[in-house]
């Protein structure tokens, strides 16, 4: 491990970490860099695993100073994109969605459609969801401002010949190629463009009608029935735009979401109270990555570029550090910046949409990578390799435990073929042998069962497994060797247990754990199929324990027994229809005795035994 240098200075900065043979391996930012860097030479056992093998592998450190913190930060996102390093947060999409651009490097400005936003003297507007309405969007817009959307090829082309292509026939083209418009009118069409796109739609619906209210007072009726049915286009546009907010506002809506190693970041942009655009960053993070890291490197990078930046930021609760957010968003747009929690109803409601857009992206990106069979295979070869298995593992078998407080303990066991899910080979396991919190001894007890079914019955429902999965660390991974060789299956049966913090993989014989790159397809397999293993292990769990409740409750009373019980939650449907009953709904039972009705009714209330009995005895 590297010795900490001489020297840091108590200012704010970046620093480098590079490993031996120079290669920036991690770069960060401080308000106090000797303050900063002394975490990272603690001892080794204080250190989060990823700063731990971080600083396995770091062999020297730099450090770069600037004026402020928020420098720092504009520092840090412009040496992550340059060098990119292991053990960095690392943006995984940034084209998920098209944008509307339009390019103002020449004389008649060209609006187009794109997925990228990064050109230079190119405005854009958006991203929106869906590139079919966007589409739709443009063609009534140009309607109303009727840009011209050809390549410049082809303008020329039409410029020499003297004459207009269709669009300008149809009045979707004000055709500059033919010196139809002049290019102070032409500018009047790029207003109204930028108008509609920056969410100011009354503003533009208010200068087409007076527009057309003109031309019918002159008597140019082809005009005003022109200006009308851009009015009309207009408005059929607008309807791709939502209203969220009544006043009017201005601001940009940014929300974190997370499953495991992976985080979006979502942005929903809102000009005059209208949703004009959302965008999702999705990227590879490790479990102690705050939520307020995602979010400084997502607006530096979003904010750097040609954006239209909005006075006001609202982020999501999970994001603290907001001053340090708006001082940076302040420095890159140039103008003074709030950023500050949701308020209100309205504003937490978009809160809560950028977040569920946020999690879409999360859950799309997962059944892809599972659909798609190069992803799979390609995960299945690096599981192979990384835990020095024969060949890829064809069939893998995950187990989970699940009790609560010791009770109702159950185990779990999910299982996938060449990668996909087989729901059908899915099994449940009451645990019999094991009183309060111990998964290791759950865990031994299950898998010891597991694969005495292989051995007795060498049936279909339980064939040999080509890699079992324990979720935990060593303990549950000592118990299932303890399964396995008890039965003599030592070599037979590849076992490998994933731990929850920073997901680290151990194989028996050796306590060093096999680290997987983050966003891996192999790390991201094996996390997929351990939380399933935990849904369905909780699943069942509940489902058990509520059973357990229910004939604990109905037990203890007198005359109920197992067919009057089924009879009853067959009637009112569930417990809770059943705690709501009063008790003329249980003498109305003509198969329920007026005593037991009685009985159940208290002890469905928490009414005292002794009032229970006593009405028993009076025959009450």
């Amino acid at each position: 491990m590297m010795k900490r240098p001489q020297g840091i200075p108590s200012a704010s900065g970046c620093y480098i970490f590079r490993d031996g043979r120079g290669v920036v391996v991690y770069v960060g930012k401080a308000k106090n860099l000797a303050s900063r860097l002394s975490n990272y030479f603690a001892a080794p056992h204080t250190l989060s695993p990823k700063t731990a093998a971080q600083m396995l592998v770091a062999e020297d450190v730099e450090w770069i100073v600037t004026a402020n913190e928020t420098d720092a930060l504009i520092l840090e996102n412009e040496l992550i994109k340059r060098y990119q390093p292991r053990f960095n947060i690392r943006l995984k999409d940034d084209k998920s969605y098209p944008y509307v651009a339009l390019d103002t490097r020449s004389e008649f400005p060209v609006p187009f459609i794109t997925r990228s936003a990064r050109s230079k003297g190119v405005r854009y507007f958006g991203p929106f969801a869906k590139v079919r309405s966007v589409r739709l969007m443009l063609d009534q817009v140009l309607t109303a401002a009727p840009l011209r959307t050809c390549t410049s090829a082809k303008y020329e082309a039409h410029r020499r010949r003297g004459r207009a292509c269709l669009l300008f026939d149809i009045k979707k083209c004000a055709g500059p190629c033919v010196d139809a418009v002049s290019p102070e009118e032409y500018s009047r069409h790029v207003d109204r463009f930028v108008d509609f796109f920056t969410g100011d739609v009354d503003r533009l619906r208010d200068a087409i009608s007076q527009e057309m209210n003109e031309a019918a007072q002159n008597e140019r009726f082809e005009h005003a029935a022109h200006c009308r049915d851009a009015l009309v286009a207009l408005e059929a546009a607008a309807v791709e735009q939502h209203v969220v907010l009544d006043d009017r506002s201005d601001l940009d809506v940014i929300a974190v979401a997370k499953d495991g190693l992976r985080s979006v970041v979502s942005c929903v942009q809102i000009r005059k109270g209208r949703i004009v655009g959302r965008d999702n960053r999705l990227f590879d993070v490790s479990s102690d990555t705050s939520s307020d890291e995602v979010a400084q490197l997502f607006v530096v990078d979003y904010y750097s570029s040609s954006r239209d930046c909005p006075d006001q930021l609202v982020t999501g609760d999970d994001v603290l550090d907001t001053e340090l957010i708006a001082a940076a968003v302040t420095q890159l747009g140039g103008r003074k910046v709030r950023v500050g929690k949701a308020r209100g109803d309205r504003q937490r409601a978009i809160v809560d949409m950028a977040i569920t857009d946020g999690e879409s992206v999360l859950a799309r990106d997962a059944l892809r990578r599972q659909s798609d069979h190069n992803v799979r295979s390609q995960a299945l070869i690096e599981i192979g390799a990384a835990l020095g298995l024969a060949a890829p593992p064809y069939r893998i078998e995950c187990f989970d435990m699940s009790h609560l407080q010791g009770t109702n303990y159950v185990g779990s066991m999910v299982v996938t073929i060449d990668g996909l899910p087989s729901r059908k080979s899915y099994r449940h396991f009451n645990v019999k042998s094991v009183w309060g919190n111990d998964d290791a001894g759950a865990m031994r007890e299950v898998l010891t069962r597991r694969l005495r079914y292989y051995l007795e019955e060498e049936s279909e429902k339980f064939p040999k497994a080509d890699l079992i999965v324990v979720d935990g660390g060593l303990p549950q991974l000592s118990a299932a060797c303890d399964a396995v060789e008890a039965l003599g299956l030592t070599d037979q049966v590849e076992l490998v247990a994933l731990a929850k913090r920073e997901e680290l993989l151990y194989r028996p014989g050796s306590s060093e754990p096999i680290r997987l790159e983050r966003g891996s397809e192999a790390l991201h397999m094996l996390q997929r199929i351990r939380d399933e293993a935990h849904r369905f292990a909780i699943t069942f769990h509940r489902s058990k324990r509520g059973s357990a409740m229910v004939s604990s409750v109905l037990d203890r009373v007198k005359g109920l027994g197992p067919a009057r019980q089924e009879k009853l939650l067959e009637h009112f449907g569930s417990m809770k229809n059943l705690r709501a009953a009063s008790i003329e709904d249980f003498d109305a039972l003509s198969w329920l005795p007026s005593r037991v009705a009685r009985s159940l009714y208290d002890q469905l209330h928490n009414r005292d035994a002794g009032i229970a009995s006593l009405r028993e005895v009076q025959g009450d």
